[in-house]
């Protein structure tokens, strides 16, 4: 293993920063890791939170990449048909060790041809629409198949980058890491899953998202006939 480890977490705009800064978090204290925030230029990228995050490389000039991260957000949707994105990570993922993604990332890896026949994680308001792509949605926190690693939805991108940080750099680095995160969630409410939420509030959510969820599902369709 080379001394300096190339991670990539992609960006675009309405992204869910939590998906991309969560992971990138852990990840950029892994020794050795070089961390790259990935877009098409290096213009300022507006967040789903209200703030942008300034990408370090662009598609053209990005090395390649031990780990490539596709992140979830509202912007998903428009990468869905976006053929310079995947092809980006249709080429990275050729030569990356890892291929992973956190929330609704996961749908744009499969739009990228990059899950058939590989179990996944994603946002459980969307797990439904991995299985166009061939993938095989997984009710996981983070979901591990041969060299696809991927985290559920937002939080779920933290879990994601502990474990991959073991992977990268041993156990023992992953929860140090953790430590000085102080990683030890104890959440005010138990209504984290839908699950745990309960069906009316889980019915109440997704009538609030249902125009999202539509367009998503649209894209979703739209890139699976793309690959076929």
């Amino acid at each position: 293993m080379a001394d300096t480890i190339q991670i990539g977490i992609l960006l675009y705009p309405d992204v869910t920063q939590l998906d991309a800064t969560g992971p990138a978090q852990v990840l950029g204290r892994v020794p050795g890791a070089k961390l790259h925030m990935i877009w098409k230029t290096r213009d300022p990228v507006p967040t789903d939170a209200g703030f942008s995050i300034v990408p370090t490389t662009t598609f053209a000039e990005c090395p390649q990449l031990d780990v490539i991260c596709v992140p979830g957000g509202g912007g998903q949707v428009a990468l869905m048909t976006d053929e310079e994105t995947l092809a980006f990570l249709r080429k990275q993922a050729a030569g990356a060790r890892y291929v992973t993604s956190v929330c609704t990332g996961s749908l744009v890896l499969g739009a990228a041809g990059l899950l058939k026949g590989y179990r996944s994680a994603c946002h459980w308001a969307s797990r439904d629409m991995l299985p166009a792509f061939g993938a095989i949605p997984v009710a996981e926190r983070v979901v591990r198949d041969r060299n696809r690693i991927s985290g559920g939805g937002v939080t779920a991108g933290i879990d994601f980058g502990l474990t991959m940080a073991a992977e990268l750099a041993g156990e023992e680095i992953a929860k140090s890491i953790q430590l000085v995160l102080e990683y030890d969630p104890q959440p005010p409410f138990d209504a984290g899953s839908p699950e745990k939420a309960g069906a009316e509030r889980v019915a109440r959510l997704k009538e609030r998202i249902a125009g999202m969820l539509q367009k998503r599902l649209e894209a979703n369709q739209a890139a699976a006939s793309r690959l076929q």
